[in-house]
This record gives C-alpha cells, structure tokens and sequence, in this order.
C-alpha cells in the first residue's frame, strides 16, 4: 500500500511541476504569486512579508530572498517598506504584470478540464483528499521538527 501511493504521489507531482504545465516560471515562483493572489483576493486588509512567504511554502529564508529578487526584476512582483516599521517589506504582486496571470489561466484551464472529466462529486472528493492528505503531512512535519530541536 505505501509503494502505491508514493508512486501515485510522485507520479501527480512530475505531471503537475512538468514543464508544460509551468512552463512559464519556475515552481518557487509560481508557488509565490499564487499565494500572494489567493491572499490579496482575500484579505485585501493584510499583507505578507518574505517571512510570511518563508512560512506558508517552507522555503529557506536565503532561497525565498533570491526567489523574490528575480521576481521583482522580473516585475512579477512590487516591495513596499512598512511606513509604521521600517523593518518591514510588504511583497505583492505587480497588477501591470501578465506573466503570473496568465500562468494562473493556464492552471486553471487544466483543473477546469480535471474537474469537467472527474465531474463535481468525485472534485469535491478529491479536494477534501488533498486537504487532509496535507494537513496530515504539514502536522507530521511540524512534530518531526520539534523533536528534532
């Protein structure tokens, strides 16, 4: 059993990240805006920092630096310093910048004909699957890195 879901879970992760699915910017960065996207959609009041980033995709602090670094000179994504905390760099995405959305369309089309094929119970099912599947996996790693410090 656990052969054939690793398998299954690898097999869904080469087919996702391949690159006809993300061509267009590699998987950090396609990771980022989507986060930055579905919080700005949101919660428009709050904003993320790299340290909120670094915490919702486990990303090291330096490789999330260099990931926003070509980001922003990629003008995917704007910096704004905090007026109340100088320390603080609000990250968000560039709204003159087409590169993400269209990423995102192209995503979207694919779960759309995903969702089309598997029709609406068997979605349903799959994302209360996925959902718990990562919860599952987030709690065991979490309690796997306090133990380990």
């Amino acid at each position: 059993m656990n052969e054939k879901l690793l398998e299954a879970w690898l097999r869904l992760s080469t087919i996702l990240s391949n690159d006809r699915i993300v061509s267009e910017m590699p998987y950090n960065e396609a990771l980022i805006c989507n986060i930055l996207y579905r919080h700005q959609m949101r919660e428009k009041e709050t904003r993320l920092t790299a340290t909120d980033l670094c915490h919702r995709t486990k990303i090291l602090k330096s490789q999330m630096n260099r990931t926003l670094q070509k980001m922003e000179e990629k003008n995917i994504i704007t910096r704004e310093r905090s007026s109340t905390d100088r320390r603080q760099v609000f990250i968000s995405l560039n709204p003159k910048s087409d590169s993400f959305y269209i990423q995102h369309r192209k995503s979207l089309q694919l779960i759309n004909a995903l969702a089309t094929k598997a029709g609406p119970e068997k979605s349903q099912e799959a994302i209360d699957l996925f959902t718990y599947i990562a919860d599952m996996a987030e709690e065991i790693i979490e309690s796997k890195d306090r133990k380990d410090e």
